[in-house]
């Protein structure tokens, strides 16, 4: 149980690390200044709740194989969600934040907010660093579910945050600086996993 409870808290923590300057939370920010907050919220959580399932299922598969080639998968996946958020965090900035200012018009129906909310964060997750790392953490852990859980919870923290509190959020927090932490926890994991594989 406690080691359920360990991957669970330890899945939130980096999920929520990575995905609070991610560009799903950019995403969820412009999805809100469209749609009302409830249909975002439902939509971008029922993509996040799919993602986890299918980094989690990939992950599992992976504790299938001898412990080696588990621990040189992770660090690859690991390594690559570092890179990708390095990346972002060290990128010059982008304008492309400024269609978040366009609004108004007619009100947009519940399932319709919902169903465009969902499509816009399931497509943006795919190979994004947290489902990478939810994939890892379910390798590492072997608790698919606890895991799967901590990286829905994280990912939907941070949804709210982003339709709750919109823009001002941006203001307060540093998103670069924020991506660039997580790109080098992600890196350290990586490095970590690279040394068990190796030792």
């Amino acid at each position: 149980m406690s080691s359920a409870l360990l991957a669970l808290a330890g899945t939130f923590a980096l999920i929520l690390v990575a995905e609070l300057p991610d560009k799903t939370m950019v995403a969820t920010l412009v999805l809100t200044t469209r749609f009302r907050g409830w249909p975002v919220l439902a939509g971008v959580s029922a993509a996040f709740a799919a993602q986890s399932v299918i980094a989690v299922t990939f992950g599992s598969a992976l504790t299938l194989l001898p412990e080696s080639v588990v621990s040189g998968v992770v660090a690859a996946l690991f390594g690559l969600g570092g890179y990708l958020l390095l990346r972002e965090g060290f990128a010059p900035a982008e304008e492309s934040e400024q269609d978040a200012a366009r609004g108004g018009g007619a009100p947009v129906s519940f399932l319709r907010s919902a169903t465009t909310s969902f499509g816009v964060l399931f497509a943006a997750e795919w190979g994004d660093a947290s489902q990478l790392a939810t994939a890892g953490l379910a390798a590492r852990y072997g608790q698919p579910f606890a895991v799967g859980l901590g990286a829905f919870l994280a990912a939907v923290t941070v949804a709210a945050l982003a339709v709750f509190i919109g823009r001002k959020l941006r203001g307060r927090l540093r998103p670069r600086l924020l991506q660039r932490v997580a790109g080098f926890v992600f890196t350290g994991f990586a490095l970590f996993a690279l040394w068990q594989t190796i030792g």
